[in-house]
C-alpha cells in the first residue's frame, strides 16, 4: 500500500523534500516506478496495433511494478482489458480497477466458479476438463460473465489442442456459449525469422476463424512487431509495458521504467593483493577503494552478477561513473569498486544506482544470465517504492479536466501487507 507523505511524522522546520529522506533512512535501497513511462509505452504499442484494442498484462504484480497502481494509470490511459495469472491478482486489480475486463491465465478449477463470479473476472480455458466444470458452474448459477479459450498451436504448455478446438465448434456456434476470446501463444516471437511464428500464425488463423463472432488474439509484446497479421483483434503486451526490449534484434523501442538505486553503508580501503568478499574470489591489482552497498541477492541482484579474477561483473553508477562490482554478490550487499573516482565523490549514506542512468533492464540481464522478465519480477520487497506520475491522466480522446497538484513529494510505498483471504 502506497503511503500518503501526509502520514509520515513531520518536523515543521522540515522541507518536503527532507521529510522524504528521513522517511526513506530504514531502506537500504529506492524503487522508484514511473507511471508515465508505462503509459507511454502503452501507447506506442497501441499505436503500432491499430485497430487492435491493446490490452495489459499485469501478472506478477505488473511484472514486479505494483499491480495496483499501474492498473489504475493504464485504465485512465484507456486500457479496458487487462490479463492476470491467478484469482487472488485478479481480486487485486478488481479493487484498484472496477470496470475493466480481467482475464486470468491460470485456468479454470472446480468449485472456484463463485471466486470468479465475486470480482467479475474471467477464466482463460485450456483443458476440456476445465471446460465442462465452467460449464457446470454457469448452468447451475446462471452465471454469464465470460471466459475466453486457450488453444496450442506450438507452445505445448497450456491450451487445447487443434482436434479439441475443432470439436467445441459446434457448441461455440450454436450462440449463447459465453466465450469472450479465442487465443493463443507465440513460442518464439521475438525471433522475427523464426518459422515457429509463421506456422503458429496459419495454425491459429486456421481454428480462430471458426469461432463465430468470437475476438482473437495471438500477439504478446514481440508478436505486436511481427506485424498487422499477428495481431487480430486484441494484443496481449507484458514486458515491453516495463520497458523490455520486445525486438531484441533491434533498437528498444519502448521507455525505461524501473530506476533502482541503493544506499553506501562503508567506504573502506584494501590493499594489493587483499581479497574482497566470500570465497576471496576477487583480488585487488592495486590499492582499492571500496563502497559497500546495502543490496544483495535477496533484493533480486542476482549472484551471477559478481565478478572474479578472470571476469569482470555487473556495473553501478557512483557519483555518475560506472564502477564495476568487485567479488561476489551476497545476500545482503555487494563491493563496488570506485578507486578511479574523485575523492570524496562517494561517501557512506549516498546512494548509487543499480537500474537507470543508462543502466538498462536487459543491460542488467545479461550480466544476471537470464532475461528482463526475471529481472523485474524478483526484485525484492526490501526497497523502499516511490511512483511517478500517471496521477492526472485521461482517457484518450477526452477533454482532460484542469489536473489536480502532484504532491510535492512522491507517495512512498512500505513493504506489502500480507494478501486478503481468498473469500470475502
Amino acid at each position: 500500500m502506497a503511503s500518503d507523505p501526509k502520514m509520515i511524522p513531520q518536523s515543521g522546520l522540515l522541507s518536503a523534500e527532507a521529510n522524504q529522506a528521513a522517511a526513506l533512512a530504514g531502506f537500504g535501497g529506492v524503487l522508484t516506478v514511473d507511471l508515465d513511462a508505462i503509459i507511454a509505452n502503452w501507447r506506442k504499442l497501441e499505436k503500432t496495433a491499430v485497430p487492435a484494442e491493446c490490452s495489459a498484462v499485469i501478472k506478477a504484480d505488473a511484472y514486479g511494478c505494483g499491480a495496483e497502481q499501474v492498473a489504475r494509470a493504464l485504465n485512465k490511459a484507456g486500457c479496458k482489458t487487462f490479463f492476470v495469472a491467478t484469482i487472488e491478482e485478479a481480486r487485486k486489480v478488481r479493487a484498484a480497477v472496477p470496470e475493466p475486463a480481467i482475464y486470468v491465465l491460470g485456468g479454470y478449477f472446480q468449485n472456484t466458479g463463485e471466486h470468479y463470479a465475486q470480482i467479475n473476472c474471467r477464466p482463460v480455458i485450456g483443458d476440456l476438463n476445465e471446460l465442462a466444470e465452467w460449464d457446470v458452474f454457469c448452468r447451475r448459477t446462471g452465471w454469464t460473465g465470460g471466459a475466453a479459450i486457450h488453444i496450442d498451436t506450438g507452445m505445448n504448455r497450456l491450451g487445447l489442442t487443434l482436434a479439441e478446438a475443432q470439436a467445441i465448434i459446434p457448441r461455440i456456434n450454436a450462440g449463447d456459449h459465453g466465450i469472450t476470446l479465442v487465443m493463443s501463444h507465440l513460442v518464439s516471437a521475438e525471433q522475427l525469422n523464426s518459422p515457429v511464428n509463421a506456422k503458429q500464425l496459419a495454425a491459429f488463423r486456421s481454428i480462430a476463424s471458426e469461432f463465430s463472432g468470437v475476438p482473437a488474439a495471438l500477439a504478446n509484446s514481440s508478436g505486436i512487431f511481427l506485424g498487422a497479421p499477428f495481431q487480430f483483434d486484441l494484443v496481449r503486451p507484458g514486458a515491453a509495458l516495463y520497458g523490455v526490449n520486445p525486438t531484441p534484434e533491434a533498437d528498444n523501442p519502448m521507455q525505461p521504467v524501473v530506476d533502482l538505486k541503493a544506499r553506501i553503508v562503508q567506504i573502506r580501503n584494501v590493499e594489493r593483493g587483499e581479497s574482497v568478499g566470500y570465497g576471496g574470489t576477487w583480488t585487488a591489482r592495486r590499492p582499492t577503494k571500496l563502497a559497500i552497498i546495502a543490496v544483495g541477492y535477496a533484493d533480486g541482484y542476482f549472484r551471477a552478477a559478481s565478478s572474479n579474477d578472470g571476469t569482470r561483473g555487473a556495473e553501478v553508477i557512483v557519483a555518475g561513473k560506472r564502477c564495476p562490482v568487485a567479488g561476489r554478490v551476497s545476500m545482503d550487499l555487494i563491493a563496488i569498486d570506485i578507486t578511479d573516482l574523485p575523492p570524496n565523490a562517494a561517501r557512506r549514506g549516498h546512494m548509487v544506482t543499480l537500474l537507470g542512468e543508462g543502466i538498462t533492464v536487459d543491460e542488467l540481464a545479461h550480466h544476471f544470465g537470464t532475461i528482463g522478465y526475471e529481472v523485474l519480477t524478483s526484485l525484492g520487497h526490501r526497497y523502499a517504492r516511490i511512483y511517478k506520475g500517471g496521477n492526472a491522466v485521461e482517457p484518450l480522446g477526452r477533454p482532460a479536466p484542469v489536473a489536480e497538484q502532484t504532491p510535492a513529494t512522491p507517495p512512498i510505498e512500505q513493504p506489502a501487507s500480507p494478501p486478503p483471504p481468498l473469500l470475502s
